[in-house]
Protein backbone atom coordinates (compact mmCIF):
# COMPACT_ATOMS: atom_id res chain seq x y z
CA UNK A 1 0.00 0.00 0.00
CA UNK A 2 1.29 3.72 -0.63
CA UNK A 3 1.99 5.85 2.31
CA UNK A 4 -0.46 7.94 1.29
CA UNK A 5 -3.62 5.58 1.58
CA UNK A 6 -2.21 4.33 4.76
CA UNK A 7 -1.74 7.25 6.52
CA UNK A 8 -5.19 8.71 5.05
CA UNK A 9 -7.13 7.61 8.07
CA UNK A 10 -4.79 8.42 10.23
CA UNK A 11 -4.53 12.56 8.88
CA UNK A 12 -8.52 12.39 9.40
CA UNK A 13 -8.13 11.14 13.18
CA UNK A 14 -5.75 14.00 13.64
CA UNK A 15 -8.14 16.49 11.98
CA UNK A 16 -10.98 15.29 14.15
CA UNK A 17 -9.12 15.90 17.24
CA UNK A 18 -8.15 19.38 16.03
CA UNK A 19 -11.71 20.34 15.18
CA UNK A 20 -12.58 19.22 18.87
CA UNK A 21 -10.02 21.01 20.21
CA UNK A 22 -10.54 24.47 18.56
CA UNK A 23 -14.07 24.40 19.02
CA UNK A 24 -13.77 23.39 23.32
CA UNK A 25 -11.62 26.02 23.28
CA UNK A 26 -13.87 28.45 21.41
CA UNK A 27 -16.56 27.44 23.21
CA UNK A 28 -14.44 28.02 26.62
CA UNK A 29 -12.61 31.37 25.73
CA UNK A 30 -16.30 33.01 24.61
CA UNK A 31 -17.79 31.93 27.61
CA UNK A 32 -15.30 33.15 29.71
CA UNK A 33 -14.97 36.39 27.75
CA UNK A 34 -19.01 36.75 27.91
CA UNK A 35 -18.83 36.84 32.13
CA UNK A 36 -20.91 33.32 32.04
CA UNK A 37 -18.09 31.53 33.74
CA UNK A 38 -16.03 32.57 37.08
CA UNK A 39 -12.07 31.71 36.15
CA UNK A 40 -11.94 30.47 39.73
CA UNK A 41 -14.78 27.48 39.50
CA UNK A 42 -12.86 26.06 36.23
CA UNK A 43 -9.20 26.79 36.94
CA UNK A 44 -8.63 23.76 38.65
CA UNK A 45 -10.26 21.58 36.21
CA UNK A 46 -13.65 21.60 38.15
CA UNK A 47 -16.35 19.72 36.27
CA UNK A 48 -17.99 23.92 36.37
CA UNK A 49 -18.27 24.03 32.35
CA UNK A 50 -21.93 23.91 31.00
CA UNK A 51 -23.06 20.65 29.67
CA UNK A 52 -22.83 21.94 26.38
CA UNK A 53 -19.44 22.66 26.68
CA UNK A 54 -18.39 19.43 28.54
CA UNK A 55 -19.81 17.41 25.77
CA UNK A 56 -17.27 18.83 23.35
CA UNK A 57 -14.03 18.51 26.39
CA UNK A 58 -15.06 14.98 26.50
CA UNK A 59 -15.34 13.82 22.88
CA UNK A 60 -11.96 16.29 22.70
CA UNK A 61 -10.53 14.09 25.84
CA UNK A 62 -11.73 10.56 23.81
CA UNK A 63 -9.73 11.54 21.15
CA UNK A 64 -6.46 11.58 23.33
CA UNK A 65 -7.07 8.01 24.65
CA UNK A 66 -7.82 4.82 22.48
CA UNK A 67 -6.50 6.23 18.96
CA UNK A 68 -3.27 6.77 20.84
CA UNK A 69 -2.80 3.19 20.34
CA UNK A 70 -3.68 3.68 16.74
CA UNK A 71 -1.19 5.76 16.04
CA UNK A 72 1.47 3.69 17.30
CA UNK A 73 -0.13 0.93 15.23
CA UNK A 74 0.02 3.01 11.75
CA UNK A 75 3.67 3.82 12.48
CA UNK A 76 4.59 0.60 13.53
CA UNK A 77 2.90 -1.40 10.54
CA UNK A 78 4.37 1.27 8.33
CA UNK A 79 8.24 0.80 9.41
CA UNK A 80 7.26 -2.64 9.37
CA UNK A 81 6.11 -2.79 5.98
CA UNK A 82 2.92 -4.92 7.82
CA UNK A 83 0.76 -2.22 6.26
CA UNK A 84 -1.48 -3.74 3.27
CA UNK A 85 -4.94 -3.40 1.83
CA UNK A 86 -6.45 -5.26 5.02
CA UNK A 87 -4.59 -2.23 7.40
CA UNK A 88 -6.20 0.17 5.59
CA UNK A 89 -9.47 -1.15 5.58
CA UNK A 90 -9.71 -1.96 9.37
CA UNK A 91 -8.04 1.52 10.12
CA UNK A 92 -11.08 3.91 8.11
CA UNK A 93 -13.34 1.44 10.13
CA UNK A 94 -11.81 2.31 12.78
CA UNK A 95 -11.59 6.34 12.04
CA UNK A 96 -14.89 5.50 11.19
CA UNK A 97 -16.67 4.63 14.53
CA UNK A 98 -14.40 7.41 16.03
CA UNK A 99 -15.92 10.11 13.64
CA UNK A 100 -19.47 8.78 14.57
CA UNK A 101 -18.47 8.38 18.30
CA UNK A 102 -17.39 11.76 18.84
CA UNK A 103 -20.47 12.98 16.40
CA UNK A 104 -22.65 11.15 18.89
CA UNK A 105 -21.08 12.77 22.06
CA UNK A 106 -21.95 16.28 20.54
CA UNK A 107 -25.26 15.92 19.50
CA UNK A 108 -27.30 13.81 21.58
CA UNK A 109 -24.68 12.19 23.51
CA UNK A 110 -26.70 8.90 23.80
CA UNK A 111 -25.02 6.26 25.79
CA UNK A 112 -26.25 3.44 23.58
CA UNK A 113 -25.33 4.73 20.29
CA UNK A 114 -21.78 6.16 21.62
CA UNK A 115 -21.03 3.17 23.19
CA UNK A 116 -21.70 0.88 20.56
CA UNK A 117 -19.69 3.39 18.23
CA UNK A 118 -17.03 3.27 21.10
CA UNK A 119 -17.19 -0.74 21.29
CA UNK A 120 -17.23 -1.46 17.39
CA UNK A 121 -14.07 0.72 17.09
CA UNK A 122 -12.45 -0.73 19.97
CA UNK A 123 -12.54 -4.28 18.99
CA UNK A 124 -11.55 -3.22 14.91
CA UNK A 125 -8.37 -1.92 16.27
CA UNK A 126 -8.33 -4.74 18.90
CA UNK A 127 -8.22 -7.24 15.66
CA UNK A 128 -5.65 -4.79 13.73
CA UNK A 129 -3.11 -5.28 16.98
CA UNK A 130 -3.71 -8.93 17.07
CA UNK A 131 -3.01 -9.00 13.07
CA UNK A 132 0.03 -6.98 13.56
CA UNK A 133 1.27 -9.26 17.05
CA UNK A 134 0.37 -12.56 14.83
CA UNK A 135 2.58 -11.48 11.71
CA UNK A 136 5.28 -10.02 13.46
CA UNK A 137 5.37 -12.86 15.58
CA UNK A 138 5.58 -15.47 13.01
CA UNK A 139 7.43 -13.60 10.71
CA UNK A 140 4.59 -13.09 7.90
Amino acid sequence: MSIQAVLLPLFVEVALTFVLLYWMAYQRTSALSAGEIEPRNVALREPNWPQRMTQVANAFQNQLELPVLFYVLTILSLMTRHADLVFVLLAWVFVVCRVVHAYIHVTSNDIRRRGLAFGVGALVLTIMWAIFMIRILLGI
